[in-house]
């Protein structure tokens, strides 16, 4: 009785939903959870304290053995998205491409691209309440225009079963859409081995202005 008090107690506690958005399982075991949390809790501070003064000016993420030391520590959630926009290279990139991620949304249509897409919305993490279309604001809208402007840009992949989930948890990080996608494009197009997706059936888009004149700016700007 004593350990089902716990676990009671500890279930009143701890949120049923995770800062990400996603419901914690039935079996969820709280108790345990608290347990660790509270032991762990005192790392997590330093570490956020480390990454604070590392950060501290609001400059670039700069590549070196610290960060890389700090990031295999982990990353804490509120500074995530600013490190990953800036190992990754998707940082530079956005900035030097500014109003490309919305000149590929109001580009061209692709009936084909749109249509995998929008079959693969419901089926996106289903246990996450960011995602259900009685959510406000509901994710799924930012989720297809990521993908449809991915779809457009990397032709050679288009849009492929389970990039949906990579670009989700993307947008659940980064809270925007455009950091979301030149996070996608360095994930898919740089860091990720080509066969992951290259076993896969793309979905190609017709053929975006936007994006050959990104390509065509390629050879001169290092991307």
């Amino acid at each position: 009785m004593e350990a089902a008090g716990r676990a009671q107690a500890a279930r009143g506690r701890v949120p049923r939903i995770d800062p990400y958005g996603f419901e914690r399982p039935e079996d969820f075991d709280y108790a345990a959870y608290e347990e660790f949390f509270s032991a762990y809790l005192a790392i997590l501070t330093r570490r956020a304290i480390k990454w604070s003064r590392l950060l501290k000016g609001g400059g670039a993420v700069q590549r070196s053995m610290t960060v890389k030391r700090y990031i295999r520590k982990g990353i804490p959630l509120e500074h995530r998205a600013r490190v990953w926009m800036g190992v990754s290279g998707a940082q530079a990139r956005m900035d030097r491409n500014p109003g490309y991620y919305q000149r590929l949304l109001q580009g061209e249509r692709s009936a084909s691209l749109e249509e995998a897409i929008r079959t693969d919305m419901n089926r996106t993490f289903p246990d996450n309440v960011r995602f259900r279309k009685d959510a406000e604001p509901c994710l799924q809208g930012p989720l297809y225009n990521v993908l449809l402007a991915y779809g457009h840009h990397n032709h050679g992949v288009g849009y492929c079963q389970g990039m949906n989930f990579i670009a989700g948890y993307l947008i659940l990080v980064t809270k925007s859409e455009e950091e979301a996608f030149w996070l996608l494009d360095a994930l898919v197009g740089r860091i990720l081995p080509e066969s992951l997706l290259g076993a896969r059936e793309p979905v190609q888009g017709q053929h975006c202005p936007a994006a050959g004149a990104l390509q065509g700016a390629a050879a001169g700007a290092g991307l």
